[in-house]
């Protein structure tokens, strides 16, 4: 049996480029949740999940509007958040990044993320598909698991809005990172969010 775990960056988010914290899509970020709903409308999925944060939540209901049948879950397990702090092996070159988190921020980062694994990373006893709509560093830190790579290797794993990842997770073997960051459904002037634009 196989569980797919598909994961979805929320869209561009409105005056994202000032620094806000959270706020609604852009208009941009909006045509991002409909082309990726309508690449996604005839998966049969079992649940969606999203985010708590606005600009999760609204591409949430956009992507729903194809799936009429579902309801999005909300789910702080899917929040942005810090996965976890520097650590000895981590490269100087990420240091600055931690200059303003705080270990509390840190340590609630690396409690949600584990229960966010064992809830979504376990094996399922049918074969089901699954929606989680959240943000960048918490689908980086889901495919530093599947790799089991070292607990920094997360920085520097990056997602466009609305790109799709895909995780399948099998009772007997490891989980298999089935696609990263998929724009297949984004025309190029809709591809925004990584830290440099592609014209690709």
């Amino acid at each position: 049996m196989s569980r797919y775990v598909y994961l979805v960056r929320h869209g561009e988010q409105q005056d994202a480029e000032h620094g806000l914290p959270d706020g609604p899509l852009s208009g941009r970020g909006q045509r991002q949740a409909r082309a990726i709903a309508e690449r996604l409308s005839g998966v049969p999925f079992a649940s969606v999940h999203t985010s708590p944060l606005q600009r999760a939540v609204e591409t949430a209901s956009y992507m729903t509007e194809l799936m009429p049948a579902m309801e999005p879950e909300i789910s702080a397990l899917l929040m942005d958040c810090i996965p976890t702090g520097p650590t000895a092996d981590m490269p100087h070159a990420f240091e600055s990044f931690f200059g303003g988190v705080t270990e509390e921020e840190i340590a609630a980062g690396e409690a949600q993320m584990a229960d966010a694994v064992a809830e979504w990373l376990s094996p399922s006893r049918d074969d089901r598909h699954e929606l989680l709509i959240t943000h960048n560093f918490v689908i980086a830190w889901f495919v530093r698991e599947v790799f089991g790579a070292p607990s920094w290797r997360w920085m520097g794993v990056n997602q466009a809005n609305c790109g799709l990842t895909i995780i399948r997770v099998r009772s007997a073997k490891p989980p298999v990172l089935v696609t990263h960051n998929d724009l297949g459904h984004l025309p190029a002037e809709l591809r925004t969010g990584l830290p440099v634009e592609q014209p690709f």
